[in-house]
């Protein structure tokens, strides 16, 4: 006689609730194993359910393999010598000849022989002397109100009264924000070079550059303010707080990115509240793409405001759920996967905007409806709190942001830009560990927009800022904006 089990209700919801709890604490698992010794890139294969693992212990034991005596010939394969990469053109040659001995009275040239070999020379550390020679005018010192010395101008200096010329001041801040060299490293360096520099005076000699260059950053941020495309993450910094000794605050660099001018403005603010976006993008109307944090819901509330939001995001929910659903996983990643080969094509073949929005409707519109279907029918696959639960309503709840990007051809697909201008912020926190304070903090996102602005035109920072420090005390303010790396002409 067969018994029949019964489950109350309330126990139903806590072996639910277990179930979820192991999949998440499953899941959390599997994404530190892939931080650790997974591929830096999200694209992966899925493990085909269907394939013997080369681990996997055998229930029976193999059978012996039987002896055959097997004869071929095959062609010595011929070994090629190794071809010498071409040095670049844009480097500057400084030639050496090296005469034979004992050549004849009677020999001619008839060619040369040409080796090229890289050579690099460390940082010369040189004092440039500005001498002012001074005259003296019997006649002028005879006139009422003239002096009668005449000596020339000092030339514009970055920091007045400073021994620094700018060469050195962007040696400092190109070397910790962009080669993420603490100072104390710096001090090191220099001591090699033959002069001894506290870390004391870079941080002083740093704060007086960042207050030179406030106007320019200011105008950094209107510039980028102007567009009517941005992209918007954020990123962590520990701060020193100055009323817990020893202890940090964590603080968040905010990045704004504009892709139409290659410019990014990073904000610093003690929290990740929504305060922070609803005042910076205060003056700003238009498109915005970010991803699914509530932080953002009153800029997305205002009627000049437009939302997008990131793929990229939303592919990476569904590769965390391949523990607990790799079928489904793998179907939302596969289409995933198409309307990123569209968006490679359109890189990869140069298009403007106008044919990458004609591409879109055309390939990119249908595979999105497929998945939009799809995403429908699954939608109720799963313990509540499962992972492929959690990635499904992710992707609806943000489904009118993701799919709006087909109607706008300058609009990204994802977020990547500018995740890859926070990418240094994440390099620079693994050497100096934390800023010293809320108003280093806010320097170090000036200079992290400069730079990051730099390298998103291709510019060399240090060639850049070591112009903008010689000219930037004798520029007008309404000639700031000539300035910027997008306009730099070095």
């Amino acid at each position: 006689m067969e018994q029949q089990v019964t489950i109350s209700k309330k126990r139903l919801e806590e072996l639910e609730k277990s179930a979820a709890k192991v999949d998440k604490l499953e899941q959390q698992i599997q994404a530190l194993m892939r931080t650790l010794y997974g591929r830096s890139s999200e694209r992966r294969a899925f493990v085909d359910p269907n394939q013997l693992s080369l681990f996997e212990e055998e229930t029976q034991p193999a059978p012996a393999p039987e002896k055959q005596e097997i004869s071929y010939t095959r062609n010595k394969p011929q070994k090629k010598k190794p071809v010498r990469a071409e040095l670049p053109a844009h480097l500057p040659r400084k030639e050496e000849i090296v005469e034979p001995d004992n050549i004849p009275e009677d020999a001619v040239k008839i060619g040369e022989e040409v080796t090229e070999v890289l050579e690099i020379e460390q940082p010369k550390i040189w004092v440039r002397r500005i001498v002012r020679p001074k005259y003296a005018s019997k006649a002028n010192s005879e006139k009422e109100g003239v002096s009668g010395v005449v000596v020339a101008s000092l030339p514009e200096l970055p920091l007045p009264r400073s021994i620094y010329g700018a060469s050195v001041l962007t040696y400092i801040i190109v070397s910790k924000y962009v080669d993420h060299l603490p100072f104390y490293r710096q001090r090191q360096m220099f001591s090699r070079y033959g002069y001894q520099m506290a870390e004391s005076t870079m941080g002083e000699a740093l704060n007086k550059v960042c207050r030179l260059l406030l106007p320019l950053f200011e105008q950094l941020r209107l510039e980028v303010l102007k567009q009517h495309y941005l992209q918007a993450d954020e990123s962590t910094i520990k701060v020193q707080d100055s009323h817990k000794k020893g202890a940090t605050h964590l603080g968040y660099f905010w990045a704004y990115h504009a892709p139409l001018i290659r410019a990014v403005v990073f904000d610093y603010l003690a929290s990740r509240a929504k305060e922070g976006p609803n005042l910076f993008l205060q003056p700003f109307s238009g498109l915005l793409q970010t991803d699914g944090y509530s932080g953002y819901n009153d800029v997305a509330a205002r009627t000049d405001v437009a939302m997008f939001a990131c793929m990229a995001h939303a592919r990476r929910k569904f590769i965390e759920a391949e523990k607990n659903d790799a079928q489904r996983s793998r179907q939302a990643v596969d289409m995933i996967r198409k309307l990123y080969k569209v968006e490679s094509y359109c890189r990869e073949e140069n298009l403007t905007y106008e044919q990458r929005l004609g591409l879109r409707k055309q390939e990119s519109k249908p595979i999105m409806d497929e998945f939009k279907q799809w995403l429908d029918e699954n939608s109720g696959v799963g313990v509540p709190k499962s992972s492929i639960r959690e990635a499904i309503n992710y992707t609806l709840g943000l489904w009118p942001r993701l799919e709006r990007y087909l109607k706008h051809g300058e609009v990204e697909i994802d977020n990547n830009l500018i995740e890859n201008t926070i990418r240094p912020i994440a390099l620079g926190r693994k050497n100096y560990l934390f800023a010293g304070s809320h108003d280093a903090a806010q320097n170090a996102a000036m200079i992290y927009s400069f730079m990051a602005t730099c390298k998103l035109n291709n510019i060399d920072p240090a060639k850049w800022l070591v112009k903008v420090l010689s000219e930037i005390n004798e520029t007008k303010t309404s000639d700031l904006h000539k300035l910027l790396p997008f306009n730099f002409e070095g």
